[in-house]
């Protein structure tokens, strides 16, 4: 064989092997086959259907276990701008919140054409806009809705609260309870949620100006609390004022634990701008404490602070947070769960049964490139649903973008 034979063969094998890896690339990128597995016996399969993705993941009992999970990953709907927060009215019935500034319904599985109301005074430049909405406690009673958006006022961006009676076809009796919460382009915040006692907690941004958080007279980088009239609790940790926690960059997760009654929450590191990159963190709230931000990050504390029970660097960016109840999968039950934004996956992590306060594990389920993800929250179906946010103008849209998908156990 000569010398030119050999050279040919030997870049001819190498095209070859280019080609496969290229071709391995596009399986895995575009087509979702062959991911990793999200752990030791997990696997994923995708499928499409009526151009609606479902994914399976089935994980294998490991050696000396006693859990066999079976889930599916199903589409729900198709074709949101940028869906923030997602409630549930009735088992067949939820509304969500697009940041353009959009109440939308989706009603036996099918979303409708036209919103249930659009805010035309909606700020909505960067990050802020229309975000999150709560159900009041005895909402099946009193149809309350309530709903926090960023809006111009004398020149600047603030966010408001609002509260809504919710009539089925339409909102009305609208109602501002919090006005002049300091917001901006980026940092506004906002996470609205009820807690077990009833009272409307309320998580805010630093809009970009990081000393706002440790200022008492701000309600800017905090978690406030209110009665569902918007009045101040006279249990709250300082008296005459909603602040319940403060020390806070961006939160946008809050969530009580099913069984304990703690207080969860989930806010974003710094960019580069204000601190190092990373630093995302988890946190236990108990009321009046300071978790320190700016004057500490990452893994930096002192005694005057809190300090995170996680963090993740590089960062995340955690845009929510549920503690799922068990309804459906029960071997998930008391495990938190938040939508990674930078890092476009599901993360779950486990706590310590016996110490509220450490994390045991946690993993982040990727397999599947379903791009950035925003809202997760557990509807009456005890099924976990989640948003995408391809749309935010950070993301790469995909065909159907934005869409919700739900958690079920495999039939």
């Amino acid at each position: 064989m000569t010398y030119e034979v050999r050279r040919m063969k030997k870049i001819l094998g190498l095209v070859i092997v280019g080609a496969l890896v290229l071709l391995s690339f596009f399986l895995v990128r575009y087509l979702g086959l062959f991911q990793a597995v999200v752990s030791k016996g997990e696997s994923v399969f995708v499928s499409e259907q009526k151009n609606k993705v479902m994914v399976e993941m089935g994980s294998e009992e490991e050696e000396g276990g006693d859990t066999l999970l079976h889930l599916q990953i199903e589409e729900v709907a198709r074709g949101l701008d940028t869906p923030w927060a997602i409630v549930f009215t009735a088992p067949d019935r939820m509304l969500v919140s697009e940041r353009p500034g959009r109440i939308r319904v989706i009603e036996k599985g099918q979303l409708l054409p036209e919103p249930l109301y659009s805010f035309p005074e909606i700020s909505e430049k960067g990050e802020e806009g229309l975000l999150s909405l709560a159900l009041d406690p005895n909402y099946p009673n009193t149809g309350f809705l309530y709903a926090i958006l960023a809006y111009q006022k004398n020149g600047t961006i603030v966010d408001k609260v609002m509260r809504f009676r919710d009539t089925g076809s339409a909102l009305v009796d609208p109602a501002i309870l919090l006005d002049d919460i300091p917001a901006a382009r980026f940092h506004a915040g906002a996470r609205i949620a009820f807690g077990p006692d009833g009272k409307l907690y309320i998580s805010t941004g630093d809009a970009t100006d990081k000393n706002l958080a440790q200022y008492m007279s701000s309600l800017a980088g905090k978690v406030l609390r209110l009665n569902p009239d918007g009045s101040i609790p006279t249990d709250n940790p300082f008296p005459g004022s909603p602040v319940f926690t403060l020390g806070h960059r961006n939160p946008q997760g809050l969530a009580w634990h099913p069984d304990t009654g703690i207080l969860y929450e989930t806010e974003h590191g710094p960019s580069g701008f204000d601190g190092p990159g990373g630093g995302d963190e988890v946190n236990l709230l108990l009321p009046g404490k300071n978790y320190g931000w700016p004057k500490v990050s990452h893994e930096k504390s002192a005694p005057e602070f809190e300090s995170p029970l996680v963090v993740f660097t590089p960062a995340e960016a955690p845009a929510s947070l549920l503690i799922y109840s068990g309804g459906a999968i029960p071997a998930w039950r008391g495990q938190l769960f938040f939508g990674a934004l930078k890092g476009e996956g599901l993360m779950r992590i486990v706590l310590d049964e016996d110490n509220p306060k450490r994390v045991e594990s946690y993993e982040k389920l990727q397999e599947v490139d379903f791009g950035r993800i925003r809202e997760v929250t557990e509807g009456p179906d005890g099924l976990i649903y989640f948003t995408t946010s391809n749309r935010d103008g950070r993301g790469n849209p995909r065909d159907g973008d934005d869409r919700i998908f739900r958690i079920r156990s495999r039939e």
